[in-house]
């Protein structure tokens, strides 16, 4: 096993679990913690955020997708060029937190993927 199919596999489990949360915690404790909102915001949000919660599941589905076909290279570029570019449009639009914990392992584990390690 790869450096970079272990990446893949832990990328598409934080977007199944930000899919979780976006989709079916929103307006919860947990939800709301985890995204710093209070209930009226997550009131307001929550159907905003079924959508998003929606592509991040996607996501999740596309990178273990590409665990499994062959050839899984080109398949995992893709789903991670998405990661990548959510992760920064996301980072500039909403929190900058996002490119660090989305765009900057989509973009170390592309780089891993195509060196082949």
């Amino acid at each position: 096993m790869t450096i970079s199919t272990v990446l893949i596999a832990l990328i598409g489990l934080m977007h199944v679990y930000i899919f979780v949360l976006e989709m079916f915690l929103w307006d919860t404790p947990k939800g709301m913690r985890a995204f710093g909102n209070n209930a009226e915001q997550a009131e307001q949000t929550k159907k905003k955020k079924k959508n998003m919660g929606l592509y991040n599941g996607f996501l999740a589905a596309g990178l273990f997708w590409s665990l499994l076909a062959e050839p899984r290279v080109a398949l995992a570029n893709f789903f991670l060029g998405c990661v990548l570019i959510a992760g920064i449009y996301g980072g500039v639009t909403a929190n900058k937190k996002i490119i660090y914990i989305q765009a900057i392992p989509a973009l170390i584990t592309l780089i891993l993927l195509n060196l082949g390690k």
